[in-house]
């Protein structure tokens, strides 16, 4: 996975729209406080009671969270949902 960079200013904007996106697409995200011995990462999807969510660990810093996001989200049909380009860009892969 190619590690993409965001700049700091933008990395609230970019958290808070991904964390939008994900409740539009029906997915609870939770900041959890992962023991890293039990975790080989920041976090990631996955079902609970068939529905999804996505848990990140609530001390990854916000270029992890954002990548956490980013996976998580590109897995999933975004033709019929808005998506501010920025966002779109950055799930593309496009943003550097």
């Amino acid at each position: 996975m190619t590690r993409q960079k965001v700049p700091p200013l933008k990395e609230v904007f970019i958290l808070t729209q991904l964390e939008e996106l994900a409740e539009k697409l029906g997915i609870a995200v939770r900041y959890e406080n992962v023991i890293v011995e039990e975790s080989s990462g920041t976090g990631g999807l996955c079902r609970i009671k068939g529905k999804y969510v996505l848990i990140i660990h609530s001390h990854a810093t916000s270029q992890e969270k954002i990548q956490v996001m980013t996976a998580a989200l590109k897995m999933f049909d975004l033709g019929d949902i808005y998506v501010k380009p920025v966002i779109r860009e950055l799930l593309e892969g496009s943003v550097e």
